[in-house]
């Protein structure tokens, strides 16, 4: 059984991170997975600078409500859906993703947790049980799944090394210069026509 494993900030929709970051003036949460490939220190600086502007996340939850999936997403998404299983595998959380799945279908999701407390600050987070996404993506071959994998960021590389066709899609020129092997691609056309091919 083939399964598609899709990246969501930066491939199917706009970085949240980045959006709040614009949204409410606070330039230091501008940074992504593409910026900082230690997830944990990633999180720590997020929320320092929310505790720092005093931030909550309902307001986070306000810049989420107001996106939109890329240009093509869904219909892309939708093309795929007759062909093969699908699943986003994302570093982003529950709280946070809600909005963009229904705007994308409602695609199956497998992210991580925010922990919020009473007064809505973000107080920690707790990771899927298998934290990387290459743990994931191996949990699914565990079960007899083949995984065929997209995303754009350094925590998607080790899920695409791990399954049986991968592919970088709208990533930065440094991170496709870094991985040579793997094809970089800028267009859902040619990216469901990659996936078709390799299923």
């Amino acid at each position: 059984m083939n399964l598609v494993c899709f990246d969501l900030e930066g491939t199917l929709a706009p970085e949240i991170w980045t959006s709040f970051a614009d949204a409410a003036g606070i330039p230091e949460l501008r940074l992504t997975t593409r910026d900082e490939p230690d997830f944990d220190k990633l999180m720590r600086m997020r929320i320092e600078a929310l505790a720092a502007h005093g931030c909550t996340v309902e307001k986070i939850q306000e810049t989420v409500a107001g996106l939109e999936p890329f240009e093509g997403a869904r219909a892309f998404l939708d093309r795929l859906r007759p062909l093969t299983s699908l699943v986003v595998v994302s570093d982003t959380f529950t709280q946070l993703a809600v909005p963009l799945m229904h705007k994308l279908g409602w695609p199956a999701i497998f992210c991580n947790e925010l922990v919020v407390d009473e007064a809505g600050a973000i107080t920690g987070w707790r990771m899927r049980a298998a934290a990387k996404k290459e743990q994931v993506v191996r949990q699914f071959q565990n079960i007899g799944c083949e995984t065929i994998c997209a995303g754009d960021g350094f925590n998607d590389v080790g899920m695409i090394r791990a399954s049986k066709a991968g592919f970088l899609f709208r990533t930065t020129p440094e991170l496709a210069a870094a991985n040579p092997d793997i094809p970089a691609l800028e267009s859902y056309d040619d990216l469901f026509d990659a996936i078709v091919g390799a299923l």
